[in-house]
């Protein structure tokens, strides 16, 4: 079965800063690899890739099925809330699934 995969923005100055912060809280948990402008992170559900571009933070995180790919997108949502609360973060700006 092929997976799913969401693409997510969100448009902020601090893209590269908001990356890395995930990244780093991420590690304490799960296998990371980042630097200043890319990310990549192995959430339970599936895979996330992030990059930091042009005042863009982009996130695509992948799941085996439709249950998977929301709680990755939730995952992501939820956690930068928590690091860009002062910019009124709610959620990242979907694209909607896609099969691979």
């Amino acid at each position: 079965m092929a997976l799913l995969h969401d693409t997510g923005v969100f448009a902020t100055q601090k893209a590269s800063s908001y990356l890395q912060q995930l990244c780093k809280h991420f590690a304490h948990k799960v296998e990371v690899e980042y630097d200043a402008d890319r990310g990549r992170v192995a959430l339970p559900p599936g895979e996330a890739s992030l990059e930091a571009a042009d005042g863009v933070l982009s996130v695509t995180v992948s799941g085996a099925d439709a249950a998977a790919l929301e709680l990755a997108r939730n995952i992501v949502d939820s956690h930068l809330a928590r690091f860009a609360f002062r910019e009124g973060f709610e959620k990242m700006d979907w694209n909607g699934a896609k099969a691979a």
